[in-house]
């Protein structure tokens, strides 16, 4: 018999069991290694995280003194009393407004342009965020205004007599909490006012963020040095743009282009894309340079070690378990007033996440 007869001979049943358990074998081999190899992967992504939760928790104990306006230590200047242990924001809901404050160089004042109420809940991990146009109508303490100027006019009057810079903003503070906290029917606990270019620094640490610019926005004023100018579509913004995407309210060429409620849903859009973009494994690497950019432009009037403990509590919130949403309503010059069915679910969804 031929060499070649031998090598075209038809396989017996026994050499085609043998050939498919080497196949089986082989392929098994290589999954093995697939699962490993992705196994390895996770690890490295697992351990980074721990990683650097320590070092977030390690870098934020040493700038969190900065942006706490009080301390719970006794007979110092503007102390509240400690957290009982039980009620901390590790262990209890927690309620906070947020104020974005155009101070921009050689423009801006104290204004509160972007206003943000949220609720937090350890257990659950669940939270809500409303945005609210900044003109929306408010009456406290026998007063009616434009919700932002509140901030500014009992910081202002603050100083006036006498307080230093720390006292006014925690005066400008407790009255927009008790304001808001009337409007929104719930129990405000803290307020963070955070300037502007501390948020552009952020988005710039972060090396961008990728937002769908819905329209095109072009505006300028050299009365603030304003100076707006973005394409429509998916794109990558640095910080100054990113701004820019948030504040954009009318063009030249067509002065009704947006309006409040478009800069709110701006807002809200761009507040997913930061939380993701830091939640990103990219991102988590950047944070403590993101928490260096941060402490100076950052005030609260959270105890610095509440503020250690909602780090340690909430740094790894899934975004897809915070409901977004913005307040609606009408304009009436000067102000906007806010509808009755928007503004109670508003409450609804805040107080829901509290009674969880």
């Amino acid at each position: 018999m031929s060499k070649s007869s031998k090598t075209d001979a038809p396989s017996s049943p026994t050499q085609n069991r043998v050939a498919s358990k080497g196949a089986h074998k082989r392929k098994k081999s290589k999954t093995k290694i697939i699962m490993m190899s992705i196994l390895a992967i996770i690890l490295i992504i697992i351990a980074v995280v721990v990683v650097y939760g320590a070092y977030i928790v390690n870098k934020a104990s040493n700038a969190l003194p900065g942006m706490s306006i009080v301390t719970d230590v006794e007979g110092k200047p503007n102390s509240v009393t400690p957290v009982p242990q039980g009620e901390s924001v590790k262990e209890k809901p927690v309620t906070m407004v947020l104020l974005g404050v155009d101070q921009r160089k050689g423009a801006g004042g104290l204004n509160t342009d972007v206003m943000l109420v949220a609720a937090l809940n350890p257990i659950t991990k669940k939270g809500a965020v409303i945005a609210m146009p900044r003109d929306t109508r408010i009456s406290y303490n026998n007063a009616t205004r434009k919700a932002n100027a509140f901030y500014a006019n009992y910081y202002v009057k603050a100083q006036k007599d006498g307080a230093d810079k720390n006292e006014a903003m925690l005066k400008g503070k407790t009255a927009v909490k008790e304001m808001l906290g009337e409007f929104y029917n719930i129990p405000i606990q803290y307020a963070v006012s955070v300037n502007f270019q501390g948020f552009r620094d952020v988005v710039d640490v972060l090396g961008g963020i990728e937002v769908d610019v819905d329209m095109r926005m072009k505006w300028t004023d050299s009365h603030d040095n304003t100076d707006i100018d973005l394409q429509p579509g998916l794109q990558t913004l640095n910080g100054k743009k990113t701004l820019d995407f948030v504040r954009f309210r009318q063009s030249k060429g067509n002065p009704n282009a947006s309006s409040d409620f478009e800069r709110n849903n701006r807002q809200s859009v761009v507040l997913k894309a930061l939380s993701k973009k830091m939640l990103s494994l990219g991102g988590i690497t950047k944070i403590g340079n993101v928490i260096d950019e941060v402490s100076d432009d950052v005030y609260t009037d959270m105890p610095a070690s509440e503020l250690e403990r909602m780090i340690t509590t909430y740094y790894n919130i899934s975004m897809d378990n915070i409901t977004f949403m913005s307040l609606q309503g009408k304009w009436n010059n000067p102000y906007v007033v806010a509808s009755d069915e928007s503004l109670a679910e508003a409450q609804q969804l805040l107080q829901s996440i509290l009674a969880e």
